[in-house]
């Protein structure tokens, strides 16, 4: 290893010793050689070569100045034996000669220890500094030799491990800590390439049992002896690969919900031209037994579709949604006979209703329906019997549970909570339990969509729920309802008399199919039919029309034009007009994500004839409301 000094111009590094020690120092080298300069006063070179050690004593310990203060004593001493008293010329010269000798080597010596000074106390504090960076580094630093023991190793890595002193952990093998074989051997692999690596994600194991996930990085380096040896950068990502799979989750659960929503918008279509005519059908074989058995049958079968879709909307969060301010513990309460017949004698129900229990806004008919498929999966779970609570109770969620459990965020909440003591499930089931078909019964005994449509109408309603579970252990769904200071809503019955009308409608629909058996139900109602099978068609109708259009009755996503823009132009021509949008789903521009806003008026595909007509005289009956100020 080649060593070199710093020239002169060399930063100069102040010693680290007091001045009064350094120069003290200096002071006692010179008396010390005054000793050996009085008992050899006759012998000049011996004398300066005291003296020479002197400051050379004095520059080594005190620096430079103290070398020089040294180099001016000794010098006037020198002069002093040896110009003082009678001495021939050619003495003279070579006492100054030898005088000037002494005082070259003397700065040497100062400058020489200067610069071997500068040079330590520089490496000293690079050292230093170097150990800091290791002793405070966020990261955990070790490094181990060929065989993987632990020679070494930072503050960090011994808090990550959860050891007490960094004694702990030296001596210890590095395959010890690998919670899976695997992840060692590609460790291994790694350092026998002796290449420098990245980004290694291996999980290890605490001294306390847990298991953490850890991101590797490291290289191999050679000793003073030419050992090898591996040095480590381990970084603690448990709690970001945590959030990683939570965020591939929601990913992964909001594109099979698309891809649900758009099917069961499509297929909805067709369910209701089938389920429309089934009730002509079914309307018409009154009086031939024969008929209307199979007939019935088609309609049974159309509804079952149609309870299918329903499902796959409600997880897509595109289901129609009547949202009302309510009280969980009123909901869970009316609920709890029929949950009583639904879960059998054999499992007992356990009601813990909370005090003061906040207000919550959703749609009842859609909690109701939560409440009991949560029920039943519950009563699957424990075939032998066993007990089903329902708690509920308000809640406040901080920051450090919000970011543990993405997405949600802190607030105030009412939570209901449903917890068995059954079979219980594995973390690879649990990642599944939400996805739309996805079942742990036996075949033909369920269609996998129960918790995907309770994950999609939590969603919906701006909610958030968690499953926990282990096998043995049972399970406990935790739904949490954002609070609202809303007065709890009236319950409305519905109106039984299916309404009739002479007003005139005009249908708008791109599907042929669809529109025609539309135009058939009102027609069959006393409603005068116009229909357009596009916007631009219906606007041409409009314009060139000179009688009363009563009601615009419009589907909301249509080719070039949609809904909402042929309702502004129509009202604009027309401004007495009534509107009412049809809808196979609900994401757009008039429903936002399923939330029907006020003094909008929507009727959700597929829709039977009675839904169809109460609808249409609703909004008959309404004051009329401007499209561009119903959606601000």
């Amino acid at each position: 290893m080649r060593l070199r000094l710093p020239l002169l111009r060399t930063r100069y590094i102040r010693p680290t010793q007091a001045p009064i020690l350094r120069y003290g120092v200096a002071v006692l080298s010179i008396i010390l050689a005054l000793i050996p300069a009085f008992l050899l006063h006759d012998v000049f070179e011996s004398r300066l070569v005291v003296f020479g050690v002197a400051v050379m004593v004095s520059a080594w310990y005190g620096g430079w100045k103290p070398g020089l203060a040294a180099t001016s004593f000794a010098l006037t001493v020198s002069a002093y034996y040896s110009l003082a008293g009678e001495h021939t010329p050619d003495d003279y010269r070579k006492a100054i000669i030898q005088l000037a000798l002494f005082v070259i080597v003397a700065l040497m010596i100062c400058w020489l220890n200067a610069a071997l000074r500068t040079a330590q106390e520089g490496l000293r504090r690079s050292e230093a500094n170097f150990r800091s960076l290791v002793t405070n580094a966020p990261y955990g630093i070790c490094r181990c030799d060929s065989a993987g023991i632990i020679v070494e190793a930072n503050p960090a890595m011994v808090e990550m491990l959860e050891y007490k002193s960094a004694w702990d952990i030296t001596g210890l093998n590095l395959a010890n800590l690998h919670a899976d074989s695997q992840h060692w051997f590609n460790l291994v692999d790694q350092l026998r390439s002796g290449k420098r690596f990245d980004e290694l994600v291996v999980d290890w194991l605490c001294q306390s049992g847990k298991i953490i996930t850890v991101r590797l990085s490291g290289c191999s380096i050679r000793g003073e002896k030419s050992e090898t040896f591996f040095e480590l950068i381990a970084e603690d990502v448990t709690e970001h690969r945590a959030l990683e799979q939570q965020l591939r989750q929601a990913q992964k659960m909001e594109a099979i919900g698309r891809l649900a929503g758009g099917i069961a918008h499509d297929f909805n279509n067709l369910l209701m031209v089938i389920s429309g005519y089934c009730e002509f059908l079914v309307e018409g074989t009154a009086n031939d037994p024969k008929l209307r058995g199979p007939a019935q049958e088609i309609a049974n079968a159309a509804e079952r579709a149609t309870t299918l879709t329903r499902q796959l909307l409600a997880f897509s969060r595109k289901q129609m949604l009547a949202p009302k301010v309510l009280d969980l513990n009123a909901i869970v309460t009316e609920n709890l006979k029929m949950l009583t017949r639904v879960i059998g004698e054999d499992i007992e129900l356990v009601m813990a209703s909370g005090e003061d229990l906040g207000a919550v806004k959703a749609d009842p008919g859609q909690i109701e329906q939560v409440i009991m498929n949560l029920a039943v999966n519950a009563r699957d779970a424990m075939p032998k019997g066993g007990k089903l609570t329902i708690e509920t109770g308000n809640i406040s969620l901080d920051d450090n549970y919000a970011r543990f459990h993405a997405p949600l965020k802190p607030g105030e909440y009412v939570m209901l909570a449903i917890s068995d003591t059954g079979t219980g499930m594995d973390s690879e089931t649990l990642s599944h339990i939400f996805e739309p078909f996805f079942t742990t019964k036996e075949t033909g005994k369920g269609t996998g969509l129960g918790l995907s449509m309770v994950y999609g109408i939590i969603k919906q309603s701006n909610g958030y729920i968690m499953a926990y579970s282990e096998p043995g252990r049972g399970t406990t769904f935790k739904i949490y309802f954002p609070r609202t200071q809303e007065s709890v809503s009236p319950i409305q019955k519905p109106e039984e008399e299916i309404p009739r009308g002479t007003e005139t409608v005009m249908i708008v629909e791109d599907e042929a199919a669809l529109r025609e058996l539309t135009c058939v139900l009102l027609e069959d109602a006393g409603y005068t039919v116009l229909e357009s099978s596009g916007a631009e068609d219906a606007i041409e109708t409009a314009k060139g029309l000179q009688r009363k259009i009563d009601l615009l009755l419009t589907d909301i996503v249509m080719p070039r034009l949609d809904g909402r823009e042929l309702a502004n132009q129509m009202v604009s021509l027309r401004p007495n007009l009534k509107v009412l949008y049809m809808s196979g789903y609900t994401d757009d521009v008039i429903v936002h994500r399923g939330i029907l806003k006020q003094m909008t008026m929507l009727v959700q595909k597929p829709f039977t004839k009675s839904t169809l007509l109460r609808k249409v005289r609703e909004t008959l009956d309404s004051q009329p409301q401007n499209p561009l100020h119903e959606n601000k």
